[in-house]
């Protein structure tokens, strides 16, 4: 049987076709939505019986667990309240945004622990969790008026190419989803960067639209200098505290930017 599409071109207000994809999520259907990189397939995490279509789906979990879509960047503390600093730094560059983070799920008051067994068992099958706060207007308005967040997977078969546009979701699982909701081809066309990060820094496990020298940038600590006088001191600043940095982590200047991602728990550094 064929999914019910719902063409958001076709309309100058997408409220209602929101709302028709948010009420099918509610009632345990399995719903193709548009992300700014790929198409997904979402399952309400409240719902276990359609977690369990959705594991169906993507052949089970031969690629890792599903994702967690989150409506809103502080939500991610809610399920990680202990988010190590290099978290913290590629959460607020990064999302709502092309990124997914991997993170163990260690904490006993994380918002985790709130959703059905079943879930939590397919999320979360070796205590790490893959969350994701997408940088769709459409799909954010969907979490938005949800109760909890969605499971999600690429809308595409085992082994096959990511769908970019509603007709690879039709081609590949139209026959096992409820709703499409129609945006035309995503922006990026490539699935989102897959970085796990713990206490140590972080690892780029599938580069995406993020290149892993993107990620390191993005990862690292900016420090910032404004001169108020002569222009020419701030060149002369930068030079001098590339040198004091370099001595305190123990490497030459050049390998500062490949320092970024290491903690450092010695007392500040005076300037």
């Amino acid at each position: 049987m064929s999914p019910q599409v719902l063409d958001l071109s076709g309309t100058g207000d997408p409220r209602d076709a929101v709302h028709r994809a948010v009420q099918a999520l509610v009632e345990g259907k399995l719903v193709a939505l548009p992300t700014e990189t790929v198409y997904v397939v979402a399952a309400s995490a409240l719902v276990p019986e359609a977690v369990g279509r959705l594991l169906v789906l993507r052949g089970g979990l031969s690629e890792g667990p599903p994702k967690l879509a989150l409506r809103s960047t502080d939500e991610v503390y809610d399920y990680v309240p202990h988010l190590p600093p290099v978290g913290r730094r590629l959460v607020r560059r990064c999302w709502p945004g092309p990124m997914t983070l991997q993170l163990p799920d260690a904490h006993p008051e994380s918002a985790v622990q709130r959703l059905p067994a079943e879930v939590r068992e397919a999320i979360i099958p070796q205590r790490e969790i893959r969350l994701r706060v997408p940088g769709h207007e459409r799909m954010l308005d969907v979490l938005r008026l949800l109760a909890g967040p969605l499971v999600i997977c690429g809308a595409h078969r085992p082994g096959e190419p990511e769908a970019a546009t509603p007709a690879d979701v039709l081609r590949q699982v139209g026959a096992q989803v409820d709703l499409v909701l129609d945006d035309g081809p995503c922006k990026f066309g490539q699935p989102s960067s897959l970085v796990r990060v713990d206490e140590k820094g972080f690892r780029v496990l599938r580069p995406g639209v993020f290149s892993e020298a993107n990620l390191k940038r993005l990862a690292s600590v900016m420090i910032v200098l404004v001169c108020t006088g002569n222009t020419c001191r701030s060149p002369m600043a930068e030079v001098l505290l590339k040198q004091q940095l370099a001595r305190r982590l123990g490497c030459r200047v050049s390998e500062l930017e490949d320092r970024g991602d290491q903690p450092d728990r010695r007392p500040p550094l005076q300037v």
